[in-house]
């Protein structure tokens, strides 16, 4: 007899399992429609400072999109300026970054690999600010180089760019965001206890 096997995310079981029963009882919830729910994660990379008289040359454009599109399995998208700014030589319809939104079960999966593969990479890391969350619960956080993704073969890579990455919540606030990504695994500075 054969079984069907699904591929759910293991983040995702994890939260619906575990997380989500810690939540309502630590933050006395009612019901399950009160829970914290990341609803998409949007990965970006700035490119203002790559740009030759508003030009973004085809091999930085191709590294970043190939970049984007390894991490995330999606294709990127360029996202042009809404307008001029002279302080920092913008112009409007030039382009400005490239970006990608993702959601379901890529945006799990993508999470556990944020969580249990890159973010172990970074050099001298201590661990990912507890301070950066908005007054929805949003978090953000940037690396400074696509390195710390297993998947990039640097030996191909003419530069290393940096990128933000931002885990979008709905209805929540900063403590309850917080608890589920430490539930979740995130590696938070560890405050000292004196």
């Amino acid at each position: 007899m054969m079984v069907a096997q699904t591929n759910t995310p293991r983040l995702k079981t994890l939260y619906n399992e575990e997380v989500s029963t810690k939540a309502i009882s630590e933050f006395g919830l009612k019901n399950r429609h009160q829970l914290p729910v990341v609803e998409k994660v949007i990965v970006n990379c700035g490119i203002g400072r790559f740009l030759e008289n508003q030009k973004l040359k085809p091999e930085i454009r191709d590294t970043i999109y190939d970049t984007l599109t390894t991490i995330t399995g999606q294709r990127p998208i360029m996202v042009m300026a809404r307008k001029s700014v002279s302080n920092f030589k913008v112009r409007e319809g030039a382009p400005s970054a490239i970006m990608v939104t993702v959601r379901g079960d890529r945006m799990w999966h993508f999470l556990d690999r944020l969580i249990n593969l890159a973010i172990p990479r970074i050099k001298d890391f201590r661990g990912v600010s507890d301070r950066s969350f908005d007054g929805a619960g949003s978090y953000g956080m940037g690396l400074t180089e696509q390195a710390v993704w297993p998947e990039i073969n640097m030996a191909r890579v003419n530069f290393t760019h940096g990128m933000n990455i931002n885990i979008c919540f709905r209805k929540s606030d900063p403590a309850r965001s917080l608890f589920v990504l430490k539930e979740l695994g995130m590696p938070f500075v560890r405050k000292e206890e004196s």
